[in-house]
């Protein structure tokens, strides 16, 4: 189940000010030790510490993929890559890296079963806790 908060966008300038918005909570995060004593409950003959080595050798692997620049597809998950945050050069002689590129990001895009559009088919979102409803239109904001 996804839980939402309510909260109102009080950024005066922006289109939605004044507007109230939905915004997801999470309420616990799974480590991958904790992911492997939930894998092993799914009717799976391995125990929680042979699936938890399994993640940390599959984690290893693919940051190294990653580093040697190649992409990473996890089917029905996401494809992992490697972007990079750079700053524009005048001209192609005057590009150095040092000066030019400002980082490298982590970039993961849903692929197959897992979109946006199957994720809003098969979740069920509900209200966190129900919001205090006003008639001045007053509340929390970002």
């Amino acid at each position: 189940m996804i839980r939402y908060k309510l909260y109102q966008n009080k950024m005066e300038g922006n289109t939605g000010y004044n507007l109230w918005y939905a915004r997801a909570v999470c309420d616990e995060t799974y480590d991958t030790e904790m992911l492997a004593k939930h894998m092993s409950t799914h009717n799976t003959p391995y125990s929680p510490g042979v699936i938890h080595g399994v993640l940390k050798d599959m984690i290893a692997c693919i940051k190294e993929l990653l580093l040697d620049g190649k992409n990473v597809k996890l089917d029905d998950l996401a494809i992992f890559s490697v972007g990079i945050r750079s700053k524009g050069a005048a001209s192609v002689a005057a590009f150095n890296v040092a000066e030019y590129v400002s980082g490298l990001k982590l970039r993961a895009r849903a692929t197959g079963n897992l979109s946006t559009s199957t994720l809003k088919q098969d979740a069920v979102v509900k209200q966190l806790t129900k919001y205090s409803v006003t008639d001045t239109g007053e509340g929390g904001g970002i």
